[in-house]
């Protein structure tokens, strides 16, 4: 009788879940999984000195891999992305950002999504296939450093969005 196995897939996405909640629990945040995943994985929600509840979320995606693919520079990443969760991404207002999980290494890489493809001269999201490569750098360590500069980013949009939304019933 052959049971169900557990891939090797399901470990390391699990691995790579429990490594990024933990530095967010260490900064003093909480987050929320999502279910099903739909180009989020992860909802983070931080909190003031007083622990009382900020505006505003950090939304994560998380990608794990045995291996990752490094540039000839050995600075640089390089990671494929679907269109269809570029698509997402660019049009949330809040900060996304891609952790890649090198399960070999148990360590994570970030990108802060919207702001690598403003970034990028000439860039046009109708113009490209189904995937694009971006490219992360090997200093973006995720730690309670990087989760607070994720805070950072959600409080500059913020910032830009104050007196600019009218909600009409």
């Amino acid at each position: 009788m052959v049971k169900k196995r557990r891939p090797r897939e399901h470990i390391i996405a699990d691995l790579s879940v429990n490594h990024v909640e933990r530095y967010i629990f260490l900064c003093g945040y909480s987050v929320e999984r999502i279910e099903y995943d739909y180009g989020f994985d992860l909802v983070m929600f931080t909190y003031d000195a007083n622990g009382e509840i900020e505006n505003g979320q950090i939304y994560l995606q998380i990608k794990a891999r045995d291996s990752l693919r490094i540039l000839a520079s050995q600075e640089t990443i390089a990671f494929t992305l679907k269109r269809s969760d570029i698509e997402l991404w660019l049009f949330e207002p809040m900060p996304c950002i891609l952790i890649v999980y090198d399960a070999q290494a148990s360590v994570s890489y970030w990108l802060y999504l919207q702001a690598y493809f403003e970034s990028l001269e000439k860039f046009d999201l109708s113009k490209i296939g189904e995937t694009f490569t971006v490219r992360l750098s090997q200093a973006n360590i995720l730690n309670e450093e990087a989760i607070k500069k994720f805070a950072q980013y959600r409080d500059d949009v913020l910032r830009q969005l104050q007196g600019v939304i009218r909600h009409h019933a």
